[in-house]
C-alpha cells in the first residue's frame, strides 16, 4: 500500500469497479435544482433569485457538501437558472478562474476592476463562452424573455466561497 494521499478519484477500498465507475456518473434525472444556495441573497433583492444544479464539487456557492455530486479535485461543474430579469450580483473571485458557457438565452455580463475604476460588459448568447480571471468583480443579468441556463465551471475542488464590492448590502448578510 502506498503513502499517497487519497483523491476524490481514486477506487474506495472495497467497491467494484462497477460501484467505481458508477460513482463517477452524475445522470440529469438524479439533479434537482437547488433555489436556496444563493437564496440568502435575494434578502437584500428577489431579482438575484437564481438555481443551481451541482455536477461535480459544490461550485462556488458556499453550498457545505452535496453527496449528490461528483467529488471534485480541480474544479467543480453545475448549471444554472438566470430566470428573465434576474441577475447575479457583482462578485469576485481570488482564487479561481470561472467559465460560463450559455445554452440558452441572453445575458449581459458585466466586469469591474478590483479598484472600481474600470468597468467592461458584453452581451452573450446560446453557445457564448466567458472566463472570468481570478481577481475581476463580475456579475450577469438576463436581458431576455425567458429564463437563462448557463453552464458554471470554477478552477478548484472547493472554491473559497465569493465577497462582494465594499458597502454592497449583500456583505452584511450571513449565512
Amino acid at each position: 500500500m502506498s503513502d499517497k494521499q487519497k483523491r476524490s478519484w481514486d477506487q474506495a477500498e472495497g467497491s467494484t469497479f462497477q460501484q467505481w465507475m458508477d460513482s463517477r456518473v452524475a445522470h440529469r434525472s438524479t439533479r434537482t435544482y437547488d433555489w436556496n444556495a444563493l437564496k440568502f441573497q435575494t434578502q437584500v433583492d428577489p431579482k438575484y433569485g437564481r438555481a443551481q444544479m451541482r455536477y461535480i464539487g459544490t461550485g462556488g456557492t458556499g453550498v457545505a457538501g452535496d453527496t449528490n455530486s461528483v467529488p471534485a479535485e480541480h474544479f467543480t461543474f453545475s448549471t444554472m437558472v438566470l430566470p428573465a430579469g434576474h441577475e447575479g450580483p457583482l462578485h469576485i473571485h481570488n482564487d479561481v478562474e470561472e467559465v460560463f458557457f450559455v445554452l440558452r438565452g441572453k445575458v449581459k455580463m458585466i466586469a469591474e476592476s478590483a479598484d472600481g475604476k474600470e468597468k467592461w460588459e458584453a452581451i452573450v448568447q446560446e453557445r457564448d463562452l466567458i472566463s472570468w480571471p481570478p481577481g475581476v468583480y463580475r456579475g450577469e443579468i438576463n436581458i431576455g424573455d425567458e429564463e437563462a441556463l448557463m453552464l458554471v465551471m470554477l478552477g478548484a475542488a472547493k472554491p473559497e466561497t465569493p465577497t462582494y464590492r465594499p458597502g454592497d448590502p449583500l456583505t452584511k448578510i450571513k449565512r
